[in-house]
């Protein structure tokens, strides 16, 4: 599977299955995404080859949160001492981000109260604005 960021100045190649696919609903997640939950690939760093010049920012005491720094793109997120040898991959910026669909929630203790309805929203398949 390949992906990368939004304006292709890094791409990455993860060959191998996921060692699981999550969707998290941490504040540490939202924060950094600016979105409700994120979607989580993860690998084992050997699977992963990187193309181009990533950002990394120390989000807690072990979290590391890599990006593009051309265009922001959030990519990976590494934590040695909770996920040893383990690299999150963001899903959704897979080519096919389909084929890295979420198997389970985690953190859910954190997740916005409104994220168990999302069921019985409205839905439009386009913005009708």
């Amino acid at each position: 599977m390949e992906g990368g960021c939004r304006c292709r100045a890094v791409r990455y190649r993860v060959s191998g299955d996921f060692v699981h696919v999550a969707l998290c609903h941490c504040s540490d997640c939202r924060g950094h995404a600016g979105a409700p939950a994120v979607a989580w690939a993860a690998v084992k760093g050997d699977q992963l080859e990187v193309d181009g010049k990533l950002t990394t920012y120390a989000s807690s005491e072990h979290g590391r949160r890599q990006f593009c720094p051309a265009c922001g793109t959030g990519l990976f997120y590494i934590n040695e001492a909770n996920l040893p040898g383990l690299v999150d991959i963001q899903a959704g910026t897979f080519d096919d981000p389909e084929a890295a669909s979420p198997g389970v929630h985690i953190q859910t203790a954190e997740r916005l109260g409104y994220m168990t309805r999302l069921a019985d929203l409205p839905a439009f398949e386009r913005y009708p604005g």
